[in-house]
């Protein structure tokens, strides 16, 4: 059964079917003590030796008679001193994943030496809406559950600082909203989410007042989009360039840009890919989720910022219609490309769109995201994205957001040496280098189409999906850079 959480804030206790404390590594009382019955709870936390508080880790405890709780959990959050912001998100996921069966939770916040802000205490709610996500759509419900059944779950959130809280719950459903619908997105099926069926989700942005155009096939090829429809010649549906304005800034300012590889599944065309784990390349639109999850935060919160946001959309499949290896296109900027590798696509896909971004709009600065290379997850794993740029604030900026909200980034080299890979005997360019320096030799591709704007590569080849379990995020499609870059905008761009 799925679950959708009712959150509020309060300042006093309540009744509930669960109540749910927190307790610091260096403090004896857990939060709420003096409100939740307490001295029977307090006592018996205390009786229990072996918790002590430790980061993540949970005691439950049997409620104590008539005790306004039917269960009571305490959850430890580590050091006093050595909690973070992300530390309060992280334990809201944890409190969202006590719930179970119950239908009314009280989450206690106020320890001794842990009050939060209000901003942690929205991070709490966040963390528990963050995870309370599931995919399950396609699943056949087993037992007494009927098919479609959704549990809604009232939590209330008690704090000092409860309505100071209660203010940023709006933003706080907004960016679980967005990060949520790119989950959601990555994780269809590939049967599902076509080209088209990705436009008519950034078509339903206008709900709320993102301005958005759907270029097809006819209108790409009018504008000499010749490396992205080289990609989508294989398969029989067609591809779509999505184009999302969000105008919530003065109107004399540039627009910041954010482009998404959305590659619906990538079977690597002619170089077609192994058969072990290619249902993975369902995925292969993570950049493109994550940028139309940013783009239904920054509306839902009105952010004051004027935004662009661009989907290149398309599928890679095999066939009598594919484009071949040896093949050379024309980029919309007029650049040819000797096509080496059909599986390396994604970078085709991009440069059209980061040309069409740039010409067209002129903005601050441009962002892509792609999951663009395996050779990001062989350098990094899949704890980092990688970050290439041209630009030393813009990746400062970045690295910094990363950090806040543990969407990490690390910055890779860009140099003339590695750029001297692509180049091709035949046309301006090829589209991979080889095997070594992978991942840098495409964001060099990708640098050849930004010209002197200011630019941010980020590979999620290892963070848009199939990335490890955590508090917040028990999904495989993950969400991550919606987060990411609405905290890059927040901290750096919005006024």
């Amino acid at each position: 059964m799925s679950s959708k959480l009712d959150i509020r804030f309060a300042s006093r206790t309540e009744r509930a079917d669960l109540a749910i404390l927190f307790q610091a590594s260096d403090e004896k009382q857990p939060s709420g003590a003096s409100e939740a019955d307490p001295a029977e709870i307090l006592e018996r936390a205390a009786g229990v030796a072996k918790f002590h508080g430790k980061s993540m880790t949970v005691l439950d405890l049997i409620a104590p008679h008539q005790s306004p709780f039917d269960r009571v959990s305490v959850i430890g959050l580590g050091k006093t001193q050595a909690l973070s912001d992300h530390d309060w998100l992280r334990a809201g996921g944890k409190a969202a994943s006590l719930i179970k069966k119950a239908e009314t939770v009280a989450v206690y916040l106020d320890a001794p030496g842990t009050v939060p802000t209000p901003r942690q205490v929205a991070d709490v709610a966040l963390g528990m809406l963050l995870r309370a996500y599931s995919f399950d759509r396609f699943k056949t419900k087993k037992g007494d559950d009927e098919e479609g059944d959704v549990k809604t779950v009232s939590v209330t959130i008690i704090s000092a600082v409860s309505d100071e809280a209660a203010a940023l719950l709006g933003d706080v459903q907004a960016v679980a909203g967005g990060v949520n619908l790119a989950r959601e997105l990555v994780n269809l099926p590939p049967n599902v989410l076509g080209p088209i069926e990705f436009a008519d989700h950034a078509k339903a942005l206008v709900t709320l007042g993102v301005e958005v155009e759907i270029l097809t096939e006819t209108e790409m090829r009018a504008l000499g989009m010749g490396a992205l429809l080289g990609v989508a010649q294989g398969s029989e549906r067609p591809p779509r360039l999505a184009v999302m304005q969000w105008k919530g800034g003065k109107a004399s300012d540039k627009p910041l840009a954010f482009v998404g590889k959305g590659v619906v599944f990538d079977t690597g065309g002619i170089s077609i890919k192994p058969a072990a784990n290619m249902e993975d390349m369902k995925g292969d639109m993570g950049g493109a989720a994550a940028v139309i999850g940013l783009m239904h935060t920054l509306a839902a919160r009105k952010a004051k910022v004027n935004a662009v946001g661009i989907l290149g959309l398309v599928e890679n499949m095999p066939d009598g219609k594919a484009q071949r290896p040896g093949d050379i296109v024309t980029s919309m900027s007029g650049q040819t490309i000797e096509i080496i590798n059909t599986d390396a696509e994604g970078r085709l896909v991009l440069a059209d769109a980061l040309w069409y971004c740039n010409d067209r709009f002129k903005p601050r600065f441009m962002v892509n995201l792609a999951t663009l290379t395996g050779a990001i997850v062989v350098a990094l794993g899949n704890l980092h994205a990688g970050l290439f740029s041209n630009d030393d604030p813009l990746s400062e900026g970045l690295l910094a957001a990363g950090e806040k909200t543990g969407e990490k980034v690390w910055r890779m080299p860009l140099g003339k040496e590695y750029d001297k890979l692509i180049d091709s005997k035949f046309a301006d360019m090829k589209n991979t280098g080889g095997r070594y320096g992978g991942s840098i030799t495409a964001a060099q591709f990708l640098k050849r189409f930004v010209g002197e704007t200011p630019w941010a590569h980020l590979d999620v080849a290892g963070t848009a999906m199939a990335s490890p379990s955590t508090e917040i995020n028990q999904s495989w499609g993950s969400g991550y850079g919606v987060r990411l870059l609405d905290q890059l905008i927040r901290d750096r761009y919005e006024g």
